[in-house]
């Protein structure tokens, strides 16, 4: 548990001490961020501020886990070292922050607000998504456990519910969809919800210490380890204690970059750190065997998805008419004439209810079994 904590300090510092810097360099090059024309227009005053910061939490993440794992190791050289879900996790949360950079660079460079074209980002994302499922179904250890499933899962995988029910080709091809499914969800709900100064990221921070404890939970409770309670009720995770260490590092880096995101914004996270946020998220699901579990404790971006997805469908199917003044819905609350860190506060509150929501039916499933 040391490293976990070493992990979430090195995480907090790096962020803390590189955002500063990451933001001088972004104003020598004028690298600020662009308004769009048809958002609240409370947000004008924003125009300039630098973006982008995301790149300092992906990079004190990596950092931080490698650096943890060297120490450990210098300790005990006989520890496993990173993990094959530890890698999966930094190649999900990377690849899904380097799209987002495109798409960021791309904004900057040309001076507008929008940067990848829709379908250019579909494909940089389908590929990356595809690549982690694919990879995520091998890389077997000792116990013949891979870090994921072709069962989709709750708080564990859920018997019955195989997507490799008529064969293991079907399955991978399934599951593919399947963990895409999610990667997508999760990197639109954050890059949605990521509108306020602060908004995401603590929103995040709250799912990332849920997955901490998770993950801490999952690895006393492992199957064939001596630690098991009640009764042989145990988890069929691959390196739980590797992931509750990835999750307490984006913790900590996310609470370092909230110091300086928090309103008014020195800097914003941009679609870099949105999509490597929502990224991780989706990869904290896949690999901990909790991918329904996720629509809970993620559930404030679920809320603001599903705003945006019956703002445009009542739209179309209306005329023209609205559901909401705005979406996304913090928008919304903004011109009913809700000071944006009230907003900000009130839906942090909300994210804390769903994580606690959800902690509270992960505990549940497993008492249940006993």
């Amino acid at each position: 548990m040391i490293a976990l904590l070493m992990g979430a300090g090195l995480g907090l510092s790096f962020a803390m001490i590189g955002t500063p810097l990451f933001i001088r360099l972004l104003v020598k090059k004028g690298y600020g961020q662009f308004i769009r024309d048809d958002g609240p227009t409370s947000h004008h005053t924003k125009r300039g501020t630098p973006t982008m910061g995301g790149a300092v939490v992906v990079g004190a993440v990596v950092a931080a886990y490698l650096l943890t794992h060297l120490f450990v190791w210098l300790l005990n050289p006989s520890s496993p070292g990173p993990s094959a879900s530890g890698w999966l996790m930094l190649f999900l949360m990377v690849g899904m922050g380097l799209v987002g950079f495109l798409d960021d660079f791309i904004k900057i460079s040309k001076q507008r607000s929008l940067g990848l074209n829709a379908k250019a980002k579909l494909i940089l994302q389908a590929g990356v998504g595809i690549s982690f499922a694919v990879l995520a179904l091998n890389f077997p250890n000792a116990f013949g456990r891979t870090p994921a499933s072709t069962q989709i899962s709750f708080a564990r995988d859920i018997p019955g519910l195989d997507l490799a029910f008529a064969g293991a080709g079907v399955g991978v091809i399934l599951f593919i969809i399947w963990a895409n499914l999610i990667v997508t969800a999760a990197t639109n709900g954050v890059n949605l919800t990521d509108g306020l100064d602060g908004l995401a990221a603590g929103a995040s921070v709250m799912v990332f210490g849920a997955y901490t404890l998770i993950g801490i939970w999952q690895y006393n409770q492992s199957c064939g380890s001596p630690r098991v309670l009640g009764g042989g009720v145990c988890y069929e995770v691959r390196d739980p204690l590797d992931l509750a260490l990835l999750a307490a590092i984006l913790f900590g880096a996310l609470i370092g970059f909230l110091w300086w995101n928090t309103s008014p914004a020195k800097i914003f996270m941009g679609d870099t750190g949105s999509l490597a946020i929502g990224g991780a998220i989706a990869g904290f699901a896949i690999l901990s065997r909790t991918e329904l579990l996720l629509a809970i404790i993620g559930g404030l971006f679920v809320m603001i998805t599903l705003s945006v997805i019956i703002q445009v469908g009542f739209f179309k199917l209306s005329g023209g008419k609205r559901v909401f003044k705005m979406a996304p819905l913090q928008h919304h609350f903004e011109l009913k004439g809700w000071a944006e860190v009230t907003v900000v506060v009130r839906f942090w509150i909300m994210a804390g209810l769903m994580v606690a929501v959800g902690l509270g039916a992960f505990y549940a499933e497993w008492f249940v079994q006993l």
